[in-house]
Formats: C-alpha cells, structure tokens, sequence
C-alpha cells in the first residue's frame, strides 16, 4: 500500500510537470515576448508546487534521472526505483496526452510544432548530448546537496524549483531542455517524427549526468565527513 501510494504521487506529479511545462511552451511558445523564461519558470513552479504536496509521500522525484540518482546514492531500492520510472513515464504520456486533447478540441494551434519536445537542430547529437549531461548534472547534483540535511527541508522544494528554472534559462534555445526522460518520452510518442528518432539522446545523457553528480557528490559529501 505504502509503495502504491509513492507511484500514483510520481504518476500524478510527473503529470502536472509535463502538462504545465510542455504546456507554456506549447500554447504560448518560447519565442514570444517573455517566452522563454515562462516557459523556464513553468516547469520551476511545477516543482515547487508538487514538492509541498507529494514530497512527504514519494520525494518528489518525478524524473528518472533523479530517482536514479537516488538509488546510487542508497536512498531507494531497485524496485521502487522500477516503480517510480513505470510511473512517471506514464504520468509523462497522460500530460503530454492531455495537451494533445485540448489541441484536438480546440483552435489553438501548438506553438512548438512538436508538443514541446526535445531537439537538435540547433546542437547536433554531439551537442545535445554533452548540453543535457552537463545541465542534468547541474539539476541533480542540487537535488541531492539540498535534500541530503533534513534541516533544509523547508526550502528544498523551493530550491531545486529555481534550480530548473535556471538550467532551463540556458537549455531552452539549446535542446528545448530535458534533463528528465519521463519529460522526453510523453511528448515524442504523440509528435514522432525527429522528436523519437532523437529520444535517446533524451533518455541517455540525463541518465548520465544524474549518475555522475551521485558519483561526485558522494566523493564530495566523504572528503567533508572524513574533515569533520
């Protein structure tokens, strides 16, 4: 019971972060006045508004890259850690399912092209791929110095909110900005095209970065234990 109630809240949360943040970008897109960092702080304000709802329950990961994270860092175990990609995966598709049912039913027209997905023209595979690791990193690394003290918890959510904002700053004119494959995976099943013969990139270098700033912060965090 405890474990289903982790799911449906990684189900739920990742869902509000695709809806929200693909959706800014694909009803207002990133290139109108004030655009871009709409979009940012939409997907940071979907962060902190799940966080101070669902983060007592599951953690708040809603992102594989950090429930990865977690797991190298002992804080889950491998079948929760199944559970949580199942559920946000699938909480990615019904948001990104969602927006596409308000573009059928509506005359908006999608802003993106693409159901705010993930891309490389401006980058190359190449430069995806290193522009995802490094800003993943960057996001991941945050997550697990602000929720590695129990006497930051008050500001966690708030923090690692405005720590995506600020990668996505950067990201948006790069890749559009994944760092999460969950986030990748929803909106490219229903755009295809470009957007899934790219996916990996999208599933893989997030996947990286989070493994190497677990890697680094846990040389990091037993250099500062070891100088105590």
């Amino acid at each position: 019971m405890e474990s289903s109630r982790k799911y449906v809240a990684e189900f739920i949360g990742t869902l509000i972060l695709v809806f929200m943040g693909c959706g800014s970008a694909v009803f207002l897109g990133a290139s109108a006045v004030g655009g871009h960092l709409a979009v940012a702080f939409a997907f940071g304000l979907s962060i902190v508004a799940t966080a101070y709802v669902i983060g007592s329950i599951s953690g708040c990961h809603i992102n594989p890259a950090v429930s990865l994270s977690m797991l190298m860092r002992g804080k889950m175990n491998v079948v929760d850690f199944v559970g949580y990609v199942i559920s946000q995966v699938l909480g990615a598709i019904a948001g990104a399912g969602l927006l596409q049912l308000i573009l059928n039913l509506s005359n908006l027209t999608d802003q993106t092209g693409g159901l705010g997905t993930n891309g490389l023209a401006n980058t190359g595979i190449a430069g995806g791929f290193i522009v995802e690791v490094v800003l993943t990193f960057i996001f991941v690394f945050v997550i697990l110095g602000v929720t590695s003290e129990s006497s930051k918890g008050n500001v966690a959510g708030i923090v690692i909110g405005l720590s995506l904002v600020f990668v996505h700053i950067v990201g948006i004119p790069l890749t559009g900005t994944s760092v999460n494959p969950a986030r990748s995976i929803g909106p490219a099943i229903f755009a295809g095209g470009d957007a899934l013969t790219d996916l990996w990139v999208f599933i893989a270098a997030p996947l990286v970065g989070a493994a190497l700033a677990a890697i680094v912060f846990g040389l990091l965090k037993g250099k500062a234990k070891a100088d105590k």
